[in-house]
C-alpha cells in the first residue's frame, strides 16, 4: 500500500469490468476512495458494492455516459458534492471495433473516435476544471500501444489513440502551471483479459474474422502470433498496468508529466 494514496479521491471511467475493474480494485487497496463511472449502471454498482466489501473502503459506482457532457459533469459535481476534491483521474473507458478499412461501418468508425477521443476530452475538461480550482492532481489517460505504431484492420482505434496522446500532451502543458499532471499509460496486449478472450466479440475471434492475422486459422493460431511479437514472450497483465497506475498517481512522480509510458514487455519501447 502507498502512503501517497491513502484517502485520496479518484474517479475511474469504464471502471464497471476488465482492465477499469482492476485499476478501481488497486486504487481502493491502496487507500483511496473510488467513484467507479461506467455506462453499465447494474455493473458499476456491483463492482462497488463487490470492491467495498472487500477492501472496507468508500466505493461508489455510477452511470456516466463518457460521451455525454451532462453525464461527465454530473460525475464530478457529485465527487465534489460527496468528497469535497478530486485527486486522481483515470480515463478508461473505450471500445474497438476491427474491420478492414476498405469494408469499415463509418458509424461504427465514428463511435470509437466518440468514446475513445471526445470521452477522453470531456473527462479531462471537468477534471481540469476541478483540479485547478484545487491546486493540483494526477490525470492518467488509459491509451494504448497502437496509439504509437498504427494497427491493421484496426484504423479507428489507433486513430483514436494516436489522438489521445497528442490530447494528453497538450493538456499536460496548459495545466502544469496549476499542478495538475496528465499522462498516459500505453499497455501492451491484455491476452488473457475478455476483451481478447471473449468467444463472440472478443478481439481473437474479431481479428481471425478481419484476416488481420495472415494464415491464421483458429483463434490459437492468432494468440501465438500475438505473444510471438513480445520480447518478454507474454500478454500484458492487469497488474503491470496497475502498477503504473499507482505509480503515475503517486507523489513518486511528481515531476512527470505529459508522457505516454509504455507498458508492453518491451514489444513497443518508444
Amino acid at each position: 500500500m502507498s502512503a501517497d494514496l491513502q484517502n485520496k479521491i479518484a474517479i475511474v471511467t469504464g471502471g464497471a469490468q476488465g482492465l477499469g475493474q482492476a485499476i478501481s480494485l488497486r486504487l481502493a487497496r491502496e487507500g483511496c476512495k473510488v467513484l467507479i463511472a461506467d455506462v453499465n449502471e447494474k455493473g458499476a454498482a456491483d463492482t462497488a458494492v463487490a470492491i467495498a466489501a472487500q477492501t472496507a473502503g468508500s466505493v461508489l459506482g455510477l452511470k456516466v455516459d463518457v460521451t455525454r457532457e451532462a453525464d461527465v459533469k454530473m460525475l464530478f459535481d457529485r465527487a465534489a458534492r460527496e468528497f469535497g476534491r478530486v485527486d486522481i483521474v483515470v480515463a478508461n473507458a473505450a471500445i474497438l471495433i476491427a474491420e478492414p478499412i476498405a469494408d469499415a461501418d463509418a458509424a461504427k468508425w465514428r463511435a470509437v473516435l466518440d468514446v475513445n477521443l471526445f470521452g477522453y476530452f470531456l473527462v479531462t475538461k471537468y477534471a481540469c476544471r476541478l483540479m485547478k480550482s484545487q491546486g493540483g492532481g494526477s490525470i492518467i489517460n488509459i491509451n494504448s500501444k497502437s496509439g504509437k505504431k498504427g494497427s491493421a484492420a484496426n484504423s479507428a482505434y489507433a486513430a483514436s489513440k494516436f489522438g489521445g496522446i497528442g490530447h494528453t500532451q497538450s493538456v499536460a502543458l496548459e495545466m502544469a502551471p496549476f499542478h495538475v499532471r496528465c499522462n498516459a499509460i500505453c499497455p501492451g496486449n491484455l491476452l488473457d483479459s475478455p476483451l481478447w478472450t471473449d468467444p463472440e466479440k472478443g478481439l481473437f475471434a474479431q481479428y481471425l474474422r478481419a484476416g488481420k492475422v495472415p494464415g491464421a486459422k483458429n483463434v490459437a493460431d492468432v494468440r501465438q502470433a500475438y505473444v510471438n511479437q513480445v520480447p518478454m514472450k507474454r500478454g500484458c497483465a492487469y497488474e503491470d498496468v496497475c502498477n503504473a497506475v499507482v505509480f503515475l498517481a503517486s507523489d513518486q512522480s511528481s515531476y512527470i508529466t505529459g508522457i505516454a509510458l509504455s507498458v508492453t514487455g518491451g514489444q513497443e519501447m518508444n
